[in-house]
Order: structure tokens, then C-alpha cells, then sequence
């Protein structure tokens, strides 16, 4: 189920649509983050200023380094000794939807290793746009159950795998990295 349920969201997203998704953390809206219209859209769903940048997950540290053009050394150490899901805004990013991007040319991204998110990002073969499926402002669903009809009619596909869990997770941590390996926390 879980192979036949990725191919389905990557046809979506490689067609320029909006999927609906579990990952390492809450359910999110997703779509092809190099994609500008698919991320736009995902902004309308959100009824969210595209001022606010909205972060990516890839399925690996090669696939990060092909969109971050410096990594400091440090990063690779937290990113494997991480003990819960860590997302890291990073300067000088490339190739990524220039909506995605902020206005000072960063980019939250995070390495999932959680089953899904994992394969259906190498699948895609670029990072894929992860944001919490709620309306901007209404509080973050922490499972299937918890999202809105509204998000879940707005977007081209709901992916089925995994919708029973009752389990209430949490967003990631967040940190934001210099390219000298300077880093601030932002969430805990």
C-alpha cells in the first residue's frame, strides 16, 4: 500500500497538483517544491501571506546538499545525532520555487526519515514543500482526524497510508544555521 499510495502523490505532484500527507511530524500540505504555481496554491489553501516561508523535506543529505550551496560541518553532526525531527533554515539556497523562498534567501528544510515522507520525497527526486494542514492562524492538527474538510477538499489528492494513527504529534524543532556553523535556536 504504501508503494502505490507514493507513486499515486508523486504523479500528483509531478503534474503540478497539491497533496495532503503524513510525515516525521504532522500531517502536511505538499507539493513539488521547485514548482512556483503548485506553492502558490498551497499559500491560497493556507490562506497564508506568502511572506511567510513555508518549509521542504528531503529523503537524504545528498539530496539537501544539492539545494543548500553551503553547508557548515556542524549540520551534518546534528542532523544524525538529532533524537526527534529537526528542521534547519539555511542562507543561499538554489533551485527551490522563488515563493518558497524568505525574503532574506532562506529556507527551512529537514531530512525525514520517517517510512513515508522518506520514500515518496526520493521518489520525487527534489525536495517536496511540507507545511502544517491547517488554515494560517487555526491551531495545528496532530493527526488524520484533526484536519478540516476544508484542507482536506482544497488539495488535488489525499494520501491514504497511515489516517488511522490517534497518536498526537508535534512539529519539529527549528533551528536557523549560518554558513560559518553558527546556529540559533527558534523552536525547541
Amino acid at each position: 500500500m504504501l508503494k502505490d499510495e507514493v507513486k499515486k502523490a508523486v504523479e500528483v505532484m509531478r503534474a503540478g497538483g497539491v497533496i495532503l500527507y503524513p510525515t516525521d511530524t504532522v500531517w502536511g500540505i505538499g507539493c513539488d517544491a521547485t514548482n512556483a504555481e503548485a506553492v502558490k496554491r498551497i499559500y491560497e489553501i493556507k490562506r497564508r501571506d506568502d511572506s511567510k516561508a513555508m518549509i521542504c523535506l528531503v529523503d537524504s543529505e545528498a539530496r539537501l546538499s544539492r539545494y543548500v550551496r553551503h553547508v557548515a560541518d556542524v549540520t551534518w553532526d546534528m542532523i544524525e545525532l538529532s533524537t526527534k525531527p529537526l528542521t534547519i533554515i539555511f542562507d543561499g539556497v538554489t533551485g527551490l520555487a522563488p515563493n518558497l523562498v524568505a525574503e532574506d534567501g532562506s529556507v527551512g528544510m529537514r531530512v525525514t526519515r520517517e517510512e513515508f515522507s522518506k520514500e515518496l520525497c526520493f521518489r520525487m527526486e527534489k525536495p517536496v514543500v511540507s507545511t502544517s494542514a491547517n488554515i494560517s492562524g487555526e491551531a495545528t492538527p496532530r493527526n488524520f482526524s484533526e484536519i478540516s474538510d476544508e484542507i482536506r477538499n482544497a488539495v488535488d489528492y489525499v494520501v491514504n497510508y497511515s489516517r488511522q494513527g490517534k497518536e498526537k504529534h508535534k512539529p519539529s524543532s527549528i533551528i536557523k544555521m549560518s554558513e560559518s556553523g553558527e546556529f540559533t535556536i527558534i523552536r525547541e
